[in-house]
């Protein structure tokens, strides 16, 4: 927990760049090469999200003194329950999380900087290299440092994120414009202004605008709000406000991170034409090569790495996290103590940072469209997994129960929809079941009653004082983020 110190600027880092990674980068901009800024919503309406975080579930989560989002589920509902979700969380981020970063990153490098042909070896050695590289000395931040080390390099890896990730966009508009920024962008609005239209059809491959407020919003909520990954970096704050302070900056960031995670997909678009419709996972990589000079590549490569290093590492304790607390304390080790348990989630941060590395090139065999699945992997158990805290904040008769049936029913009606509703968007299924799971803990709830219950446990580590502006902060970003949709719209400049 990085000893209850970090302060608004690590945290909001910290976050930042567990949820970054080059896949997104890539695959953003790749996206709205071919689509358009319809592909922000995956960025802008997680400020949203981020609000409800820092206003509802923060200062609920930090009253009761948790360690892992699980822990508050033990406290509301049973240890049975806090498990499930536990092992959930360290499956997905074993099976899935952990070696696709390695994998997709290790494969996003080596396209940017050629590290094949500079070392003479084929493509997938050089992805090993690069995957055993992160992985190394992501398992080595850890040990040495812990989640403080991590979220201050984080920091670092942040702003010099945010400086390359702009100056690679401007210096293509420029480009566009023939010296000219403001010319490059008056080039875009005037030759392709559909591509500056943020709100999708309404059966979008991408973002269909009525999934807007229903599955998107729903499923960032889970995101950044019962994803151990993201919460545990705000848990980590020396109080209350200082955790507030660092997740607003978060949403802002998640805002104005649109410009180099999708627009630059525009302005390849506008450099390149067609070109690079079949592959549009190569426009990034292309623009960069393209426009970037070669006295700074070094300095990019730097961050591209902390990029992929800050999301492995993130997830890794994660999982280190949730394996020492959840399940080697109570269950393997009652004794323990807080000695063990650091030796133990350092033996365990090793063992599965090396899993990961192993897996991480095997992905290169998989079949066509198995990371597509992986990145929906979550939609087995987010949404159950959102409203059973939801009902453990604001309702006193939802049971464990119910809650274990929710989730059992869930994970089984959203793996048949993987078979019979495959040509449905996943956000459209997520919408539906969110409300249907709802109904369930409700319907399951009423059926079999165990009392009421009230949430009375204190145990704060921390001061809960909240930021004096958290209010006025929150109404400020929410109407960013509307704003920011009305100027990338037919309203704005997508006429």
């Amino acid at each position: 927990m990085g000893g209850r110190s970090l302060t608004a600027l690590p945290i909001a880092g910290s976050i930042i760049m567990t949820n970054l990674s080059t896949e997104q980068i890539v695959g953003q901009n790749g996206q709205s090469y071919v689509a358009g800024m319809e592909v922000m919503a995956w960025e802008v309406t997680s400020a949203i999200a981020i609000v409800m975080l820092a206003s509802v579930f923060l200062p609920k989560y930090l009253k009761y003194g948790i360690n892992t989002v699980s822990d508050f589920i033990e406290i509301r509902y049973d240890t049975q329950i806090k498990r499930i979700i536990s092992a959930l969380f360290i499956i997905t981020y074993i099976t899935s999380f952990l070696p696709v970063v390695l994998y997709s990153g290790s494969l996003v490098f080596n396209k940017i900087f050629r590290i094949d042909e500079l070392l003479g070896i084929r493509p997938i050695t050089s992805i090993i290299v690069v995957s055993l590289a992160i992985g190394v000395i992501g398992i080595l931040y850890l040990l040495i440092g812990g989640l403080r080390l991590s979220a201050y390099s984080d920091t670092v890896y942040g702003f010099g994120l945010l400086a390359c990730g702009l100056l690679i966009p401007t210096i293509g508009v420029t480009m566009l414009g023939d010296g000219s920024f403001i010319a490059g962008i008056d080039h875009i609005v005037d030759n392709t202004p559909w591509l500056l239209n943020s709100v999708g059809s309404i059966d979008s491959a991408i973002v269909p605008w009525p999934t807007l407020l229903t599955g998107m919003m729903f499923n960032n909520l889970y995101f950044w709000c019962t994803n151990q990954m993201i919460v545990q970096k705000a848990l980590a704050g020396k109080n209350l406000a200082e955790a507030q302070k660092g997740v607003f900056i978060v949403g802002f960031f998640k805002v104005f991170g649109a410009l180099f995670l999708v627009f630059p997909g525009i302005v390849a678009r506008n450099i390149f034409g067609d070109a690079l419709m079949g592959m549009p996972d190569e426009a990034y990589p292309t623009l960069v090569t393209h426009v970037l000079p070669e006295m700074i590549y070094g300095v990019f490569a730097a961050v591209i790495f902390g990029a992929i290093l800050s999301s492995f590492s993130g997830a890794l304790n994660a999982t280190s996290t949730l394996l020492s607390l959840d399940f080697y304390k109570p269950v393997f080790n009652k004794q323990a103590t807080d000695h063990d348990i650091t030796r133990f989630g350092k033996r365990i941060t090793v063992a599965i940072g090396l899993l990961s590395i192993f897996i991480s090139p095997l992905i290169s065999f998989a079949p066509a469209g198995l990371y597509q699945f992986v990145q929906e992997f979550n939609g087995l158990y987010n949404m159950p997994l959102l409203v059973i805290i939801l009902l453990a904040f604001y309702s006193k008769k939802a049971t464990a129960f119910a809650a274990k049936v929710t989730i059992y029913l869930h994970i089984i009606l959203y793996a048949l929809s993987k078979v019979v509703l495959k040509d449905v968007h996943f956000l459209y299924v997520l919408s539906v079941l969110f409300f249907l799971d709802m109904l369930v803990m409700f319907v399951v709830s009423k059926l079999k009653p165990d009392g009421d219950f009230e949430l009375k446990v204190f145990n704060t580590k921390v001061d809960i004082t909240p930021w004096k502006h958290t209010k006025l902060v929150s109404v400020i970003t929410v109407l960013v983020v509307i704003l920011t949709y009305l100027m990338f719209s037919p309203v704005g400049i997508a006429r």
